[in-house]
């Protein structure tokens, strides 16, 4: 697992779904999928919640990973979402991705049933156990409810098939203490586009972006300037982007983000409910911001 270690980093989308018609638009989102390589995003992730994942059948869910490493054709690395609050469906999820071939699967902490710490490890180890796939497990205490602690996190690290984690509880300070428990080898991504850099700053060596779907280019530059340990000039990047980093959280997630690409011709902007689309205040933050981050230039 060397090799997807050293290439998972940078500016990794969280891929919105493309819809037509309450269908996946194959069409439309393969040929996202290819826009964001060529912008110089550095990894792809399809099925996760930018992705409307909790809407999406499981056939949709395998489709949709079939077709971002099709349109991908091995140029960056794809890590499929295979998160479920069932340690079976997650499982499932998972056999599919690696067989489908996906270089690293992304496994949400299980939401609604609230595990307690040792049921955390108990799913991540069930899931190592069925399949010989690269995890980066996924802490959002803020969707899920449940948070990893370090300490567990340092547990759950040990495991043989999981190389990393998306840290999206808005603490810095925990790229810092996973440092200290587990070692510098083990990959830290921020899920916070207001906070990559200064997670790049404390230990991480990427992002999982919800931003680059809509202005890719300027969120692999700022990665790039910061690993470089130019951050001057990715400061300068962070600037320009903090507006839409605020205005994409306006509304739910996916809502304003899937705006933002609709308003640039990428795709339809239709949602699944329960999701509706932003109101006119979050239309016209997101113009604003978009022009402020150079995309409607």
């Amino acid at each position: 697992m060397s090799d997807i270690r050293a290439r998972i980093r940078g500016s990794i989308t969280a891929l919105v779904t493309p819809f037509r018609d309450g269908k996946v638009d194959e069409r439309a989102f393969q040929d996202f999928v290819d826009w964001q390589v060529k912008q110089g995003t550095h990894g792809l992730v399809p099925c996760g919640t930018t992705g409307e994942s909790p809407t999406l059948s499981h056939d949709e869910h395998h489709r949709v990973v079939e077709l971002a490493i099709e349109a991908a054709a091995g140029r960056v690395p794809v890590i499929a979402g295979a998160g479920s609050n069932s340690t079976a469906e997650a499982i499932s999820l998972a056999r599919h991705a690696k067989d489908a071939g996906a270089d690293a699967v992304l496994v949400v902490t299980p939401y609604y049933n609230k595990p307690t710490q040792d049921g955390l490890v108990a799913h991540y180890e069930a899931i190592s156990t069925a399949v010989d796939v690269p995890i980066i497990v996924y802490n959002i205490p803020g969707r899920c409810v449940v948070d990893i602690t370090p300490a567990t996190m340092a547990r759950i690290a040990r495991l043989p098939t999981v190389i990393g984690v998306k840290e999206a509880t808005g603490d810095v300070s925990r790229y810092a203490k996973h440092r200290e428990l587990i070692g510098p080898d083990f990959i830290q991504l921020s899920g916070d586009d207001g906070l990559a850099l200064a997670a790049i700053a404390t230990g991480a060596v990427g992002c999982i972006s919800v931003g680059s779907n809509i202005v890719p280019r300027a969120y692999a530059d700022l990665q790039e300037a910061a690993l470089a340990g130019d951050f001057a000039t990715a400061l300068k990047i962070q600037d320009r982007l903090a507006p839409l980093n605020e205005a994409l959280f306006t509304e739910p997630n996916p809502c304003p983000v899937k705006w933002g690409a609709a308003r640039l011709g990428l795709m339809q902007p239709d949602l699944r409910l329960p999701l509706l689309p932003v109101g006119p205040a979050t239309e016209a933050r997101m113009d604003e911001a978009l022009r402020r981050a150079g995309a409607l230039n």
